[in-house]
């Protein structure tokens, strides 16, 4: 080689070298980054619901289409209720009955608690005064048992005359009488208080019987909610606040439960999902701050935070473009817009996160 050849190479390589750093010194200058700050790009995504339906039911009123944009909460979609209502009603009269029964058996066995004490005390006092007075017909039988005795010698001395020995003999007889009545008497008053002390018996079995339709009570209001909660199913809301992207029933169809009416976009939930490479995982981590730069939206900054970071790496996507295109694996990472005012993030747009890292 020529010494005039090799300064022409040296010349060349030199040239290319300037050029080249030329070239990344001033895309460097125009992307406006420093050391400190790193740049993914990607894709805005939205977190999405899906609006179904917890019971079967034909579909009879449509409140909402694709691009509406709903409330938390907001009736989407009402089924035929004819049916569940008629339920509804069956269970509130049977929940009404068996409180109404409950009531009276309630006011029974308060009634029969308090009277059951008062007759026992009423057949105690008659015990009491039926003793007292078999007491009395007793002494007095013995009492008219001596004076026949009595009575009977002075008439057989001719001390009195026979009619008073008469006498004494039916007081004696009448006194007798009195004692077997008396000891009837008690017997009656006995069985009396035997009798009224099984009221207590009485008591228990209408305790048992408010226990039970108590337990009949919570049945029935435990269907009554259940049909309640039915009825309330067959009008389906949406589960969050967003924009309906896709509807998946008509009107007049039957749809089955579990079946998914409604597609919805949370448009207070968007992020930005980019892609990091591997070399530059240790630079961010969760709750990092960033902000968010839409292609469309070129002068508004967007703040966002990092609320997820893959944990393991795949391939870069096809439709990710990286200013490292040597690396081949990459980490996910969300990056969640703080505020979104007005909803003017959507999915689907272009955007650049810029992290700083220092």
């Amino acid at each position: 080689m020529t010494p005039k050849l090799k300064v022409r190479l040296v010349f060349l390589v030199l040239l290319s070298i300037f050029i080249g750093a030329s070239y990344f010194y001033f895309q460097k200058q125009a992307n406006g980054l420093s050391d400190d700050v790193v740049k993914l790009n990607g894709r805005t995504e939205a977190d999405n619901y899906l609006a179904s339906t917890k019971v079967a039911g034909k579909v009879i009123d449509l409140k909402v289409r694709e691009g509406d944009e709903v409330k938390e909460g907001q009736v989407l979609v009402v089924l035929d209720d004819a049916q569940v209502r008629a339920q509804v009603a069956q269970a509130k009269a049977a929940y009404n009955a068996t409180q109404a029964q409950l009531k009276a058996v309630e006011m029974n066995f308060q009634v029969l608690k308090k009277q059951v004490p008062l007759q026992i005390e009423t057949a105690e006092s008659a015990v009491v005064y039926a003793q007292a007075v078999l007491k009395s017909a007793i002494e007095n039988a013995s009492q008219a048992k001596l004076d026949s005795q009595r009575y009977k010698r002075l008439y057989e001395k001719g001390t009195i005359q026979k009619h008073q020995y008469e006498a004494a003999l039916l007081a004696k007889k009448v006194a007798q009488n009195d004692v077997t009545i008396a000891r009837a008497a008690l017997d009656q008053a006995q069985k009396a208080l035997n009798e009224t002390q099984l009221g207590w018996d009485q008591v228990e079995a209408k305790q048992q019987d408010v226990n039970t339709v108590q337990s009949q009570v919570i049945q029935a209001k435990a269907a009554l909610t259940e049909a309640n909660s039915v009825l309330d199913d067959m009008t389906i809301k949406s589960p969050t606040a967003g924009v309906i992207t896709t509807r998946l029933v008509n009107k007049g169809e039957v749809v089955a439960s579990g079946s998914g009416l409604f597609n919805i976009v949370n448009l207070n939930e968007v992020y930005l999902k980019g892609y990091i490479a591997e070399g530059k995982l240790g630079l961010v981590h969760l709750n990092q701050k960033a902000e968010i730069v839409i292609d469309s939206l070129p002068d508004v900054k967007f703040p966002a935070t990092i609320r997820y970071i893959a944990s393991q790496t795949e391939f870069t996507p096809k439709e990710v473009q990286t200013k490292d295109e040597r690396v081949k694996l990459v980490y996910a990472i969300k990056f969640y817009l703080d505020k979104n005012p007005k909803h003017r993030v959507t999915p689907g747009l272009p955007a650049d996160a810029y992290i700083q890292v220092k």
